[in-house]
């Protein structure tokens, strides 16, 4: 066993930290308050190629795996950017980069990855429906055949950065839930021209009012006959489940890198704060009741970090991760809401004021124990493939 990063991965860590320093947390309150996306840090990263690492070589990518891109998120998110750090991963570089160079055509790869990679294209990825919320196997938006393609109808819920896509990674049913054999059957994903379908009117957003994660926008999305050609398919028609569990499992280890950046962004804000603080004469740090939260927080994150590195290792060869990767999400986002429930209390009242970055971190940190899947549901799987319990669904 070799707990070693690889080099390529530590090399990865320090550039990315390097360029999270530039920006301090003034720019991020900014960026959340504006509701704005953080263009400037998403330039730096193209510009360093830092988003296109798992895109390979010949694409103009860095030829890297999962596991340098969680530790790039992690790196950007214990470096300054905490929650906005994942849409800043997850949205481009892994729906976008790492999905196509996995499962994309000869011709696909050819057409979109060097574009990806040069920062020229962006990627959003639409599964969630009102209707089905976490349970994907009940979706209902429909992909027709027509033509030379389909069309497509339904409608999504909490899709982030569509406003901002060129390319939509849809999931898709082609075979209606009730008429599938098995219940996997008959998914098809699409990758949909945004600005094409925008432009004919069948495709139309709206966004939701959220309490956090302002840094970029999530919506409804309203599909209406939006054309897709059929050389836009992800993969094989209407098995498309095998690349939807190649998306979900990086989308959780990503999240989990997530949380232990944005948990070790709260702790290294809380320590700093615990050692000036002293009204009674004495750094509140010292006190056992202030240090000893802190320090279990500190624990949760290391182990969360080590079953994150796992399962991206695990993925990047070619080995079922599915246990791993839950289980990563799960526990980085407890620690992540752990941590940062501690640094609330450590702030005492003032972790009420928007002076501080405290009160985002910690509205920010509740979220990921939602998304992108629930914790529940986590557990319920863990209960069912892990332990071999009945199913309660």
């Amino acid at each position: 066993m070799d707990f070693d990063l690889p080099d390529s991965a530590t090399a990865v860590r320090e550039g990315v930290r390097a360029l999270a320093a530039r920006y301090d947390q003034d720019y991020w309150t900014a960026c959340d308050a504006g509701k704005r996306w953080p263009q400037e840090v998403w330039d730096d990263l193209v510009a360093g190629g830092w988003h296109a690492l798992a895109i390979p070589e010949e694409y103009g990518g860095g030829g890297q795996g999962l596991l340098e891109l969680a530790v790039a998120l992690e790196s950007l998110a214990a470096g300054g950017a905490g929650g906005a750090a994942s849409f800043l991963y997850l949205l481009t570089p892994a729906f976008g980069g790492l999905t196509i160079a996995r499962h994309g055509t000869p011709e696909q790869r050819a057409e979109f990855l060097p574009a990806i990679a040069a920062g020229e294209l962006e990627t959003a990825f639409a599964i969630t429906e009102p209707d089905a919320g976490s349970n994907a196997l009940n979706i209902t938006t429909h992909a027709r055949r027509d033509g030379a393609g389909y069309l497509v109808s339904g409608q999504k819920i909490w899709i982030s950065g569509v406003e901002r896509a060129d390319v939509l990674v849809l999931v898709t049913r082609t075979t209606p839930a009730a008429e599938a054999t098995p219940r996997t059957h008959g998914f098809t994903v699409l990758l949909v021209d945004v600005p094409a379908a925008r432009a004919a009117g069948t495709l139309t957003y709206q966004p939701i009012p959220k309490l956090g994660t302002n840094t970029v926008a999530s919506s409804m999305v309203f599909l209406d006959d939006v054309r897709v050609p059929a050389d836009r398919v992800l993969g094989e028609p209407g098995q498309g489940f095998a690349v939807l569990w190649d998306i979900l499992n990086p989308e959780r280890v990503l999240a989990a890198a997530g949380g232990v950046g944005s948990g070790e962004l709260t702790l290294e804000i809380a320590v700093a704060y615990a050692r000036e603080r002293a009204p009674f004469g004495t750094p509140i740090g010292a006190h056992q009741a202030v240090a000893f939260p802190l320090a279990r927080a500190k624990a949760q994150l290391e182990l969360a970090r080590l079953m994150t590195y796992k399962a991206a290792w695990l993925w990047d060869r070619g080995r079922p991760c599915g246990a791993e990767a839950n289980i990563a999400k799960l526990t980085a986002a407890d620690a992540a809401w752990q941590a940062a429930d501690r640094a609330f209390q450590t702030f005492g009242g003032m972790a009420y004021s928007l002076e501080y970055p405290i009160a985002r971190i910690f509205r920010d940190a509740r979220i990921a124990r939602n998304i992108p899947v629930a914790e529940d549901l986590v557990l319920a799987h863990i209960a069912q493939q892990q332990l071999g319990l009945p199913r309660s669904y």
